[in-house]
């Protein structure tokens, strides 16, 4: 099947399929594409940097798993996730919202013919030995862009400074208004400085992946 999207009027032209979601709801793409308004102001936005708990780009969610930007919204739903920005817009949608704007994020910008490496490229030893310690590609891939499981992100060519900052909310665990609740997450990120997690997020960010930003206008 083809999917065709235009990044000037932002339609989308699906065929009739949809996407399972969590808790086996299934996501409709094309409703999806009609619930995105209070997602475009950000994620619509190449270069866009959010200002809580820190300035950073944010995350790049065009080409990003289904199952994973759907746990990622329901974490922010529940409170997993500390964001008060995310948190608001989260409980403003059922789940079949959740199902639906993860399903049409997960095709939206998608190139059919785009070839990544298994493999990524050789980072510097001291980098090595970080992901090695973390066992990273255990969970996301070898490339960082092929995850163990379909609820986990891709995180190849991410913004290493969002990257740098989930890392850091996992080591820090939940706070009053921010932070992130994951035991796999945290364990991991706790066994590193913060200039590790940074080299981390600097290395991974620098990969080819399939994940983008992918500019949408606020006047649908």
């Amino acid at each position: 099947m083809k999917f065709l999207i235009s990044t000037f009027t932002a339609s989308i032209i699906f065929a009739s399929s949809t996407f399972v979601c969590a808790d086996e709801i299934q996501g409709n793409p094309q409703n999806g594409e009609q619930k995105i308004s209070m997602c475009i102001g950000c994620h619509g936005i190449a270069g866009y940097q959010a200002s809580f708990p820190q300035v950073y780009k944010v995350p790049k969610i065009a080409g990003q798993g289904a199952k994973y930007i759907a746990s990622a919204l329901n974490a922010y739903k529940k409170g997993d996730r500390r964001h008060p920005t995310m948190h608001g817009i989260a409980v403003s949608m059922t789940d079949q919202d959740i199902a639906d704007v993860a399903a049409y994020y997960s095709l939206l910008g998608k190139d059919e013919g785009l070839k990544l490496s298994d493999d990524p490229s050789v980072a510097q030893p001291e980098v090595a030995a970080l992901i090695q310690k973390g066992a990273c590609t255990s969970c996301h891939g070898s490339n960082f862009n092929k995850p163990l499981d379909p609820s986990y992100p891709k995180i190849a060519g991410q913004n290493w400074d969002y990257l740098f900052v989930a890392l850091k909310s996992y080591k820090l665990g939940i706070q009053p208004s921010w932070g992130r609740n994951n035991a796999v997450m945290s364990g991991v990120a706790k066994q590193f400085s913060n200039d590790e997690l940074k080299m981390l997020a600097q290395y991974v960010g620098s990969q080819q992946g399939e994940i983008k930003t992918v500019a949408q206008s606020k006047f649908r």
